[in-house]
């Protein structure tokens, strides 16, 4: 992702080029769900808060001061977007006494939970920063370089939170592997 081209497609898009906008949505629509998905944890959520950041994005492209970093301003934009929508959740949730936590804590115990939902509540065991450079590394293929960037990290810092939360998951993964096989039929 070349910082001039994308600075580029954000000035022709600013003039009105949709087609230039779509070119920036097909590059970061994935970094944008990324994100969303580490902080809400629900893959189906995350799909709409992408599209509503991309909403947001458009509506206020001429507020983007460093068109070359429109990929960190886009995350900017879509971390804020999934923690509004994490708070409405919950509030939802409080007026319904449904936990979502317990609920995803009931299938991961479950003998039938398949791997994207184990891999998801091990993903809860992390922090919302771990899961966001774990997710833009590992889902997205996304460099260090281009991860501390967009999260203003340091590279090294995105080094070591990819590390200690791969360390992290290994170890979840592995105990609920084991708790599996000693309850299995």
């Amino acid at each position: 992702m070349n910082e001039a081209s994308t600075a580029a497609l954000v000035g022709q898009a600013r003039a009105g080029s949709a087609r230039a906008f779509e070119v920036l949505v097909r590059r970061h629509l994935r970094a944008a769900y990324s994100v969303a998905l580490a902080v809400l944890r629900v893959p189906a959520e995350a799909e709409d808060v992408a599209q509503e950041a991309l909403v947001v994005a458009w509506e206020k492209l001429a507020e983007c001061r460093e068109p070359e970093r429109f990929a960190g301003w886009l995350i900017h934009i879509a971390r804020n977007t999934a923690r509004n929508a994490l708070e409405k959740r919950s509030v939802r949730e409080s007026f319904a006494k449904v936990s979502a936590a317990n609920e995803v804590a009931e299938e991961s115990v479950s003998s039938r939970v398949d791997a994207r939902t184990r891999l998801l509540a091990a993903l809860s065991h992390l922090d919302e920063r771990a899961r966001e450079v774990v997710l833009l590394h590992d889902l997205e293929g996304w460099s260090h370089g281009e991860i501390a960037d967009a999260l203003e990290l340091s590279e090294v810092n995105s080094r070591q939170l990819l590390f200690g939360a791969r360390k992290t998951l290994r170890a979840h993964l592995a105990d609920e592997a084991n708790v599996e096989t000693s309850h299995g039929p």
